[in-house]
């Protein structure tokens, strides 16, 4: 059944009371609902403790979808020696503030990096201490200070980020908000999540994502790489 991600209204919850609904073959709990960001997208599936009743703790390794749509998170466990619990025993789902806070600054970051740069993105990978991203780019002359101010400036802008929901169709009649070649965003379920930056990106994502640019902090573009003759790496990091 489909999962209720709490993590898509709220990044910054960080408990949740949850019932088990099913256990995969592999060992993954699923849950009714769940704060915890399954691997998706280029950012990784939340670690953290899933707690029963009885006070035992379940250290959760990462979450990951179980079907192609994108509706079942399942909790893998960082080890099989741990009990699984009942279908219909009630959890408290709990994930680390410090690393999905830090997802959710870089996240954040590089969406600003695909607006300093309006090219096409053909990949990347969201850190909690880095970051990149990878653009479908004719020439090569990109400037890695010249990137830092430019996303800085967005930074220092405290611009507000917000979300909100659209259909398939209003998608499909506006596919110049897509920015990704290698990942389209999930369709299929009747709607789509927009991320909008004021004044500055809106695009199809289901990450997680600060609500100000503010939030971010001091951002270096760290590396520029040619991976192909018109794919360039741009990577950033906290200082």
């Amino acid at each position: 059944m489909p999962t209720d991600c709490l993590f898509r209204e709220d990044a910054y919850l960080r408990d949740c009371d949850a019932t088990v609904v099913g256990l995969t073959d592999r060992g993954g709990i699923v849950l009714d609902r769940t704060i915890f960001y399954a691997t998706s997208g280029g950012q990784p599936g939340d670690g953290g403790i899933l707690t029963t009743a009885a006070g035992i703790e379940i250290p959760v390794a990462t979450a990951v979808y179980t079907d192609p749509m994108k509706t079942e998170i399942a909790h893998v466990p960082a080890s099989p020696a741990f009990a699984l619990p009942a279908v219909g025993e009630t959890l408290r789902a709990s994930i680390g503030r410090d690393l999905r806070y830090a997802r959710m600054r870089m996240h954040t970051a590089l969406h600003l990096l695909s607006a300093a740069l309006p090219y096409p993105v053909t990949g990347g990978s969201v850190g909690e201490a880095d970051g990149r991203l990878d653009f479908d780019i004719p020439e090569a002359g990109l400037d890695k200070d010249d990137i830092t101010t430019k996303v800085a400036a967005m930074i220092a802008a405290d611009a507000p980020v917000s979300m909100r929901w659209i259909s398939d169709a209003e998608l499909e009649a506006n596919p110049s908000l897509v920015k990704t070649m290698s990942v389209k965003p999930p369709m299929g379920t009747g709607r789509v999540r927009l991320v909008e930056i004021a004044g500055f990106d809106l695009q199809p994502c289901g990450g997680t994502h600060v609500n100000r640019t503010g939030e971010i902090g001091v951002v270096h573009v760290t590396q520029i790489e040619k991976k192909g003759k018109q794919n360039r790496r741009v990577r950033i990091a906290f200082a």
